[in-house]
């Protein structure tokens, strides 16, 4: 008999290790199959209504951090091929290597929360937040532009820390009724808003738990649970990994490119 029949990582229910090899990636194919179907249902609900509302979606999309974006994205392309090195140092039994490419993928999904958090305190603090906030805004603006001396609305400086979004789109609307050419709808911003937050939230929560993911990982290259014939550990971590990588190159230039940031300028 192989030496495959005899390795202490078979399960007992399986023949060989070929065999469970093939499961382990059956399994986790499946399992992908199904986070694709439930982010398509996103990117086509995302689709219909920017087709409905383009402005408001192009000018929403140009206040966004396009430049933590862009940083994001290259972290997640680093850790694509740091965690493809790692399958490759567990196929060749280097189990230093093994350890060091995991964590250096663990560090650069680190990373990428990280400034993903800094987005989201900033876009709070500048009230670019869906509900009574941006309302809120939007009408201390719109106030503040009624308050202006005349002939100055269109180019005074904001007071009492407005907004320049919420400056932007009062000055916009100054003098439009709703559906009249030209009028930027703000709850229809909000729908934006409303992909975005919920989007990259539920993309940060996948990336966190494939951090968790690599770092038992780690653990388990530590504690020698990861033999040269057992790489497919690994490759089964790094599809998901992956997966969520690629969602990520979709929501990027869906949320943050929208428009090509035209509004802004």
């Amino acid at each position: 008999m192989s030496a495959s029949t005899h390795s202490p990582v078979l399960k007992h229910h399986f023949d060989n290790l070929e065999q469970q090899h093939s499961a382990e990636r059956l399994g986790m194919w499946m399992f992908l199959v199904t986070e694709v179907l439930f982010f398509s249902g996103m990117f086509v609900a995302y689709t219909a209504y920017r087709n409905l509302y383009p402005h408001e979606f192009h000018l929403a999309s140009s206040h966004l951090l396009v430049w933590v974006a862009g940083v994001n994205t290259a972290l997640l392309i680093t850790s694509s091929l740091t965690m493809t090195f790692a399958i490759r140092a567990a196929q060749l039994g280097d189990r230093p290597g093994l350890i060091r490419y995991l964590l250096l993928t663990a560090l650069l999904g680190t990373g990428f929360m990280g400034f993903k958090a800094y987005e989201y305190a900033t876009d709070y603090h500048e009230r670019l937040v869906p509900g009574p906030i941006f309302r809120g805004e939007y009408e201390r603006a719109m106030a503040e532009l009624h308050e202006a001396p005349a002939g100055q609305a269109g180019g005074h400086e904001s007071r009492g820390h407005v907004q320049e979004w919420a400056t932007h789109l009062a000055r916009n609307n100054q003098g439009k009724a709703p559906g009249e050419a030209g009028y930027v709808s703000p709850e229809r911003m909000q729908i934006f808003l409303c992909f975005y937050y919920i989007m990259t939230g539920i993309h940060g929560i996948h990336l966190v738990v494939g951090i968790g993911c690599v770092l038992w990982l780690v653990q388990q290259a530590y504690a020698l649970k990861i033999p040269r014939e057992n790489y497919s550990t690994v490759e089964v971590v790094s599809l998901y990994w992956h997966l969520v990588d690629m969602i990520w190159l979709f929501l990027m230039p869906l949320l943050y490119l929208a428009g090509a940031h035209l509004g802004k300028h």
